[in-house]
């Protein structure tokens, strides 16, 4: 067990940032602890990588990346994400981040309705 129980995507960190309800929603309704949470690499890049990020917005970014675990992009997930993109029609960055979750063995939260259903189908395999 790594100790790692939710994978959180890209829309739901941005939404907690910024206070979003239905982030928020989400989040308490996962019962979700920070401390057991991860993003994948590609949500990483994708936080910091943003051009009209301010300072205060990457510190802020920076802050809630430094709590969590960062799921790596290894051969695993690699692979996990060329399958997906394939069976499950997804964009690369969001085969990805299902590829992390199923690398960790954590729950996907994400607020993509589509990316959701793929991983709760996925979840059933």
């Amino acid at each position: 067990m790594n100790g790692i129980d939710w994978l959180l995507d890209t829309n739901v960190v941005i939404g907690l940032l910024k206070g979003h309800p239905a982030a928020i929603d989400l989040v308490q309704r996962s019962g979700l602890v920070l401390q057991r949470a991860a993003v994948s690499q590609i949500t990483r890049m994708q936080l910091l990588g943003f051009p009209a990020l301010t300072a205060e917005e990457a510190s802020a970014v920076s802050a809630f990346l430094g709590a969590c675990h960062v799921q790596s992009i290894d051969d695993g997930v690699e692979a996990e994400a060329i399958r997906l993109r394939r069976t499950g029609r997804l964009e690369l960055p969001d085969a990805i981040v299902l590829a992390s979750a199923t690398a960790l063995g954590a729950s996907l939260l994400t607020l993509d309705e589509r990316l959701a259903s793929v991983a709760a189908l996925h979840s059933g395999e």
